[in-house]
């Protein structure tokens, strides 16, 4: 079996921002102290949530740092360096490796698109080029891509491709990659409302939007789950669905940085083009936070 990165509940990390766009360097090393004092399992660096599209390389690099720095060992620190070019991925990949980054999510090159040939000799390269443990990101819905079962075998083979984050939502794939890949590749659930479905099909966790308002809640939905405890584990995921979908009622990370800012965290606003929620989406989000005693 190959080196697993982290088992349980990984956190998709925001980047707090200040009114102009810059960095908010203390919000964000106050969220991941938070984090990890609620059992987040692992964090997850610069991906889509991260706003990964409008952050520039050294802004990606400095976050790198930053949270190898803040985390200082606790838990595993996972760098989102994909990119549709396979070589700016290699060199951002090879930078969060220099900044201490314990492996790294790769998103299926985006817009350009390419082959499942082509996929598999962009994962290869990188893989190739950086001795990380990496997982594969699957979310055809934003990339326009997506990876069959009989290419993920072809990835699972190499050393260095040890995992996937699967947001297809397609589980009769899932089934066939899972049969095909065997213990080569392990999975986590890119859907915070398909935790327990990925899980029951030999999944190991999953990298969360929802923990970034119920870390503990969701670090217990997966390790219910591995204690044998199944129907305790689908009733807490089932019991926060209604957060889950007032997470989602605009494009990510929108109401999720709403939802931290509303706790207090100061997480600012979103890069342009993302732009705030409406009235009546803030008023379900806010509802469903109350819901749970998130805030008052």
């Amino acid at each position: 079996m190959k080196k697993r990165i982290f088992q349980g509940a990984g956190i998709a990390i925001l980047t707090p921002m200040h009114s102009d766009g810059t960095i908010n360097w203390e919000a964000f090393g106050r969220l991941i102290d938070w984090q990890l004092e609620n059992s987040t399992d692992a964090l997850i660096v610069c991906g889509t949530t991260g706003e990964s599209p409008t952050l520039s390389t050294e802004e990606k690099v400095s976050l790198f740092r930053f949270a190898v720095e803040r985390v200082n060992g606790r838990v595993p620190v996972i760098a989102g360096t994909g990119s549709n070019d396979t070589k700016k991925a290699v060199e951002l990949s090879k930078e969060a490796k220099q900044a201490g980054a314990d492996g790294l999510l790769l998103v299926t090159p985006y817009y350009n698109k390419t082959s499942q040939r082509g996929l598999a000799a962009h994962y290869n390269a990188i893989a190739d080029a950086v001795d990380l443990p990496q997982i594969v990101y699957h979310i055809p819905s934003r990339t326009g891509v997506t990876i069959a079962p009989k290419t993920f075998r072809e990835l699972s083979k190499h050393p260095n491709i040890v995992a996937v984050k699967e947001a297809s939502g397609n589980f009769a794939a899932i089934a066939q990659t899972r049969y095909l890949c065997g213990d080569d590749l392990d999975f986590y659930s890119g859907e915070d409302g398909q935790i327990v479905p990925l899980l029951s099909l030999g999944g190991i966790g999953v990298i969360s939007v929802l923990s970034h308002v119920a870390p503990k809640a969701v670090h217990d939905i997966c390790s219910l789950f591995f204690e044998g405890k199944v129907q305790e584990s689908a009733a807490l995921q089932l019991a926060y669905m209604d957060l889950i979908q007032a997470l989602f009622l605009d494009v990510n990370p929108i109401p999720v940085k709403e939802a931290v800012n509303l706790m207090g965290f100061e997480a600012g606003p979103c890069r342009m083009p993302l732009c705030p929620m409406s009235g009546e989406d803030r008023a379900v989000l806010v509802a469903a936070l109350k819901n749970h005693g998130i805030i008052s």
